[in-house]
């Protein structure tokens, strides 16, 4: 595995961190709350975005309109049963989120999530620098690189590691003072 392969692994690491942090929910509506939200449609579980559009009218409501009106207990159905925490209002066309202002303890649990979530980028990016270094330390032995040549790899894939690991951190400080905002 080459330098540039786990530069590109790790960003989209970190990538998959930023995905996630926006499926948090802090005070305002935003419909990538739902992303994680699977549908049970046909028997199938699908993505809710791929059976609906959302869209925010205003900074308190979040509107699903399904593509198929069919569908739409079934997605009334899963929203509830999430842990995105919301009560899906359905009149039949539409369903309408209401996004209730968070409590202070509700702040705190968010918090703590977004928390969890960086720690599993942090180990996906330790993962991959793992398995760069193993890569590097057979290279060494193999003598396709020299000693001094894979010993330099491994410090280059720690200083890579190090960099986005504090990126991880910086975007986790944004999302919690982003959810602690009142």
């Amino acid at each position: 595995m080459t330098l540039a392969e786990t530069d590109d692994l790790m960003k989209k690491a970190v990538e998959a961190a930023r995905r996630s942090f926006n499926t948090i929910r802090t005070g305002r509506a935003n419909p990538s709350l739902l992303d994680r939200i699977m549908v049970d449609y046909y028997g199938a579980p699908t993505p809710l975005k791929s059976l609906a559009t959302m869209s925010t009218p205003d900074a308190s409501t979040i509107t699903i309109q399904a593509f198929d009106a069919t569908s739409l207990g079934d997605i009334e159905r899963a929203i509830s049963m999430s842990d995105v925490g919301l009560v899906p209002n359905n009149d039949g066309k539409i369903i309408r989120l209401n996004i209730p202002p968070l409590t202070e303890e509700r702040r705190q649990e968010f918090v703590k999530m977004a928390s969890k979530l960086a720690e599993e980028g942090k180990v996906s990016v330790r993962n991959i620098r793992r398995d760069a270094v193993d890569d590097a330390r057979k290279q060494g032995k193999s003598g396709d690189l020299s000693e001094d040549q894979a010993l330099d790899l491994q410090d280059s894939i720690q200083k890579l590691t190090d960099k986005y690991s504090t990126e991880i951190d910086k975007l986790l400080a944004a999302k919690e003072k982003e959810i602690l905002t009142v």
